[in-house]
């Protein structure tokens, strides 16, 4: 079987896209790179912008997270000292290493060698660390979705199809954590109660067929 490619990292420029699927090409590991299509959201309803998604397997997010890492070594010391990090403070470096998912493999790696000049060394033994914490934080559940339970029950009960989608995003929806892992977004609770909005709206919505059908033909 095939392994399940899975989104990496998202670009709006599709050069930088492309520049990491190179990567990819030159050490032989398995990718996708798609323009993703606008994907419904009950948060966010629809994107505007365009992404190119560049998708690997799983089991390849450490190796590529390694590569992305050499990759940087070699670049940081011919980086411009206008690059908007040598302006961070202490505490926004630290902060870069802390939420190394939210940043560039380079902009970490410069924010290490950054503290380092400054007397704070960021062992790899302590990146690993941070790295294990910041997972264990990653993979809690999303805060209770109360407002779009009750909004889902309420669209599902009048027919609405925004209640199908609503119950289908709380019940499946999961995220992509930095070592690849995958989780469920929200709570066995919240997941539960997106459940049967779905089914409802699903069973909602073929009543409202039936009743538009006999309407429409029944009295002919």
């Amino acid at each position: 079987m095939e392994p399940e490619l899975i989104t990496y990292q998202k670009f709006n420029d599709l050069a930088l896209a492309e520049e990491l699927a190179g990567l990819m090409e030159e050490n032989d590991i398995e990718y996708s790179l798609e323009e993703e299509p606008q994907a419904f959201n009950p948060t966010f309803g629809y994107a505007d912008s365009k992404e190119y998604v560049v998708k690997i397997s799983g089991d390849d997010f450490e190796k590529v997270n390694e590569l992305l890492k050499e990759v940087a070594d070699e670049d940081i010391d011919v980086v411009d000292k206008d690059y908007y990090l040598f302006a961070f403070s202490h505490a926004e470096l630290m902060e870069v290493i802390y939420k190394a998912d939210e940043w560039s493999a380079f902009d970490v790696q410069l924010a290490r060698k950054l503290l380092a000049e400054q007397g704070t060394i960021v062992t790899d033994e302590e990146v690993a660390e941070i790295s294990k914490q910041r997972i264990d934080e990653l993979k809690a559940n999303e805060p209770s979705q109360a407002g779009w339970i009750g909004t889902g029950y309420v669209f599902a009960l009048s027919g609405g199809i925004l209640g199908f989608f609503i119950g289908w995003h709380l019940w499946t929806y999961k995220k992509t954590l930095p070592n690849g892992e995958r989780v469920f977004s929200y709570s066995e609770s919240d997941r539960r109660q997106g459940k049967y909005i779905f089914y409802l709206s699903f069973a909602g919505l073929i009543l409202l067929f039936i009743y538009k059908w006999h309407t429409a033909f029944g009295e002919n």
